[in-house]
């Protein structure tokens, strides 16, 4: 377990400043409970415009945090898809905003049927170590899309991250319309456990079972985005080479510590000593040293660090085969804080990588004689937060898409479905539940409230009591049907 940075008294203060700010931003909510559309675009404006603006610091910050951090990972990974749907959602508010007009039936005629989408009030937001900016701010968009307040607490294993986004975010919105908390595991409990009008947590399945039993005492709703073990299936028609070129971006964006990376590879069987060979070269090609090479991510901490090299001895002393892509000796990684990605082949269920998330630049490699196999193996195991299949054959990927469940699929590609503005981003069962992003994170954050209108004409008053008469005769008999 890696070490919490902040004391316990500066643990105790972000308490304290938690309970007072929620009771801050409840009360301003009911003062102002429907910001109009303008109001609403001009906070993306000034949200947009202070990320463009510290630009500089938070790529530093983020450097400092992970130790090295590639400036192109975190612009790719962190700036670029925050500020791509803030302006995607500064486009579509009004028309998100706009009551949906439903269907009255002839009984209740004349009237009105529509649904309002009503702000839900303070939103939580709880944020992991992998990708600060895009975890923090990326729900924070969605919710003052939707017209909220928000209250956004920090991995405690990012704090240079968080204080530039807290100075960021405290120098355009006063603090009882967006604020920032730090602290460590204590005060991510207290977070967790306070009557927010939603909240959101990005992480573990384990820490999101926590997250949620918490919100259960206050009947909090909850999105939960957790993880899992994302699947890539090679499909037997398509070229290996091709296949690599589809997924290693998203294995190796920010050395493999994102949710959505291709956790494992399901591979033909036969292809495998060609796929070793063809994520070779390629990772070669894009990274010809790894230690000394600031386009390739460390891993965050000493703990995480350990984690992944345990994992590796104990699928090595159970028989799996290791094949560590670089050419630097293990010493210059270690001491870089930095793991290259190796494959793992030979692998079997009794591994602890094979077993849990693994979060990190390590590619268990599958073999399966027949799609149905491929397709058998995921189905037994739990559903995952996405899954890949790289292949040009209609029919294969339409087998996939009808026959296996995950949150999010890309054919031919890996993890960009989490970058595409106009859809949903949400897990399945153990690896989470609910969406945010774009319009289902704008219809998250807000309560879609029904309202039926009546005029001056009240048909209503003829199907009064007394009952019995022709009126309600005619009523049934043309209704209860």
């Amino acid at each position: 377990m890696a070490k919490n940075p902040y004391s316990a008294a500066e643990d105790q203060q972000q308490i304290n400043l938690i309970d007072e700010t929620l009771l801050q931003q409840k009360q301003a909510f009911m003062n102002a409970p429907y910001l109009s559309a303008q109001a609403r675009i001009d906070d993306l404006t000034q949200l947009k415009n202070a990320i463009l603006s510290h630009q500089a610091p938070l790529l530093q910050a983020l450097s400092k945090d992970f130790g090295c951090r590639s400036v192109d990972d975190s612009k790719m990974g962190d700036l670029m898809p925050t500020v791509m749907g803030i302006n995607y959602a500064i486009k579509q508010i009004k028309k998100w905003m706009k009551p949906s007009k439903r269907h009255v039936g002839l009984l209740f005629q004349p009237a009105k049927a529509f649904v309002m989408y009503q702000p839900l009030g303070v939103i939580g937001i709880i944020t992991p170590w992998n990708y600060p900016l895009f975890l923090s701010l990326g729900p924070l968009t969605t919710a003052l899309a939707a017209g909220n307040r928000a209250m956004i607490k920090m991995s405690e294993f990012t704090p240079a991250t968080n204080e530039v986004i807290k100075s960021m975010l405290s120098s355009i919105f006063t603090d009882d319309k967006v604020a920032v908390i730090n602290g460590g595991p204590d005060v991510a409990a207290h977070f967790s456990a306070k009557a927010f009008d939603h909240l959101i947590f990005t992480g573990s399945t384990r820490v999101g079972k926590i997250v949620m039993a918490a919100a259960a005492q206050n009947l909090t709703p909850v999105t939960l985005e957790l993880g899992g073990k994302s699947p890539t299936i090679i499909d037997n028609d398509i070229d290996i080479k091709d296949a690599v070129l589809r997924f290693i971006l998203g294995k190796t964006l920010n050395a493999g510590q994102t949710c959505v990376a291709p956790d494992y590879i399901l591979c033909p069987a036969g292809r495998i000593d060609e796929l070793v060979q063809a994520l070779t070269q390629q990772f070669l090609k894009m990274y010809p040293s790894v230690a000394d090479n600031s386009d390739y991510g460390a891993i965050i901490n000493e703990a995480q660090l350990q984690r992944l090299n345990h994992w590796l001895n104990d699928a090595k002393s159970k028989g799996a085969v290791l094949t560590s892509l670089t050419k630097d000796s293990e010493h210059d990684c270690t001491n870089a804080g930095k793991v290259p990605l190796t494959l793992v082949t030979n692998v079997n269920d009794d591994m602890l990588l094979m077993q849990e998330e693994i979060f990190g630049p390590l590619l268990p490699i599958v073999s399966y004689n027949q799609l149905d196999d491929a397709i058998a193996y995921v189905n037994d195991r739990p559903r995952p937060l996405a899954l890949y299949l790289c292949s040009h054959d209609e029919h294969s990927q339409q087998r996939i898409l009808e026959q296996t469940h995950a949150g999010g699929v890309c054919i031919n590609d890996a993890a960009m479905h989490v970058v595409q503005d106009d859809m949903p981003f949400g897990g399945i069962g153990p690896s989470g539940m609910g969406h945010y992003h774009g319009h289902e994170g704008f219809l998250t954050f807000s309560k879609a409230k029904s309202v039926f209108k009546k005029g001056k004409v009240n048909t209503a008053a003829n199907a009064f009591p007394p009952y019995g008469k022709l009126i309600h005769k005619l009523i049934y008999r043309f209704f209860l049907k």
